[in-house]
């Protein structure tokens, strides 16, 4: 690099010294400029995990290379690094998942006695607890009855092996004895209007329902092979259309719910809503599908639908906050995504609310 003559103008010589500073750093290291808070679309942060999205253009659950911004299986099937549909495979045949499994609508992954699973539900009744990475079934299930479609929106493993999942249109909370085999086991009910969101406290030992209008922690009782499910508390949500519902990662004291205006992080010690959090003015906003956040590097990401695609609830983008960035599935139709967490959202140890 040639000098600069003294009299150069001040901004001459600043534009050269930070083009110096760019080019002696190390190759895969962040630069000032590339700080976690203020990086640009294009810069991913080291440790940042994979990406589970319930795509529902191809009828699958994705787990998605979170090194890449741009993910093209038919281009670059590298980019997926595991798939799931239980459509043609003989261990769910039983539960005619051509027809149970028409908008795969919920995935996450979940640590049960040593083993990964990856936990599942789709719009037209079908509900499953799925091993990772053989596919092999820990339980699954159909929420509907001929012309009678339940819409299971999401699901949840206790730690007993009892599966826990809400139904929409069926207007209540399911609590299945899967601990007991992997079909055809009993289930205790709870009505709730809309139900839309499950997460388990491992703390407070209660199962948290998101509804259309409320949030209810529900106590499961009885045995493991007889559960019962009632409500130890709820509280109404502020705005209506509960969605999504999910443990924050850096505060095990909070929830992320979202509803069809706004992202909450509710406060489980006083049972407030806020909207004080980091990264609030750009995550809370209508129509969130899915919002979740990685404790490793802080990153939120979640899903709005976007215009002009196969259904009005689909997209193909994926939106990251802090910093602000955003993943694209090519010719996708997502509706949920969630970082890959196999050892659930750990806080890392804090202790605030």
């Amino acid at each position: 690099m040639r000098p600069v003559p003294v009299t150069a103008p001040r901004s001459a010589l600043v534009a050269v010294l930070a083009l110096s500073l760019l080019a002696a750093t190390p190759a895969g290291s962040a630069s000032p400029a590339h700080s976690p808070t203020r990086g640009p679309a294009a810069w991913i942060p080291a440790g940042t995990p994979d990406v589970l999205v319930t795509d529902q253009a191809s009828k699958r659950i994705l787990l998605l290379d979170g090194a890449r911004r741009r993910w093209d299986p038919a281009a670059d099937p590298a980019a997926v690094k595991w798939a799931f549909s239980p459509v043609g495979d003989p261990r769910y045949a039983d539960l005619d998942p051509a027809t149970g499994w028409v908008h795969p609508n919920e995935a996450k992954v979940r640590r049960h006695r040593g083993r990964t699973y990856v936990l599942t539900t789709a719009s037209y009744g079908f509900a499953a607890v799925v091993a990772y990475p053989g596919g092999a079934r820990y339980w699954a299930g159909t929420l509907s009855t001929g012309t009678i479609r339940h819409n299971p929106h999401s699901i949840e493993l206790l730690p007993d092996g009892n599966v826990a999942v809400a139904a929409s249109t069926g207007d209540e909370v399911r609590l299945y004895a899967a601990s007991q085999g992997p079909a055809d086991v009993p289930f205790a009910s709870y009505r709730l209007d809309d139900a839309h969101g499950l997460q388990w406290d491992a703390r407070r030992r209660v199962l948290w329902a998101l509804g259309g209008d409320r949030l209810v922690a529900l106590k499961p009782g009885g045995t493991a092979a007889r559960p019962t499910l009632a409500a130890d508390f709820e509280v109404p949500l502020p705005t209506p259309h509960g969605h999504d519902l999910g443990q924050v990662a850096g505060r095990p004291g909070r929830l992320w719910v979202s509803s069809g205006s706004a992202v909450y992080q509710y406060v489980k010690r006083t049972g407030a809503f806020l909207r004080d959090y980091p990264g609030a003015a750009g995550i809370s906003r209508a129509r969130v599908k899915s919002v979740g956040d990685d404790p490793g590097t802080g990153q939120v990401a979640s899903t709005v639908p976007e215009s002009g695609l196969g259904e009005t609830w689909w997209t193909r983008k994926v939106t990251v906050h802090r910093p602000g960035g955003g993943y694209e599935l090519v010719n996708g139709g997502i509706y949920k995504a969630r970082w890959w967490l196999p050892g659930g959202p750990r806080s890392g140890g804090s202790r605030r609310s």
